[in-house]
């Protein structure tokens, strides 16, 4: 049992973790249109490459188990804070498709900070206990 809960939480880092890479990659190919979005939402444009350099590290962090609890809280807060900035608008089913998209990537993220990396990531390989939060 231990074996198939590692390999789903090797699945889900995985899983969660292509998002931000492929949105880090793809805003490469526009600096400035997403700086532009980005202040559209109230964020200083000049922050455009910090938040590319987020979405590509934190999910590389992720798909790797590289402290996988810390990773996973900053992403989730990341998901919540676009959804609320960029995506909240009850007129427009889209953006609220994506809003409540974001939310639930959020608990994701919380329910993998929680449960930890599983055996099959950096954190259990480096003597770290591999477990998530705990009280």
């Amino acid at each position: 049992m231990d074996n198939f809960k590692d390999t789903g939480l090797l699945a889900a880092r995985i899983l969660l973790a292509v998002l931000f890479i492929v949105a880090g990659l793809g805003k490469l190919g526009n600096v400035q249109g997403f700086a532009a979005y980005m202040a559209s939402g109230g964020v200083p444009a000049f922050l455009a490459w910090p938040v590319i350099a987020f979405e590509l590290l934190g999910g590389l962090a992720l798909a790797l188990g590289w402290r996988t609890v810390w990773v996973a809280l900053a992403l989730g807060a990341f998901s919540l804070a676009t959804a609320v900035l960029y995506h909240l608008d009850p007129a427009d089913q889209m953006q609220m498709t994506i809003f409540f998209k974001n939310l639930g990537l959020a608990g994701g993220y919380l329910a993998l900070a929680l449960s930890g990396p599983g055996r099959y990531s950096l954190d259990a390989r480096g003597g770290r206990s591999g477990q998530g939060v705990t009280a």
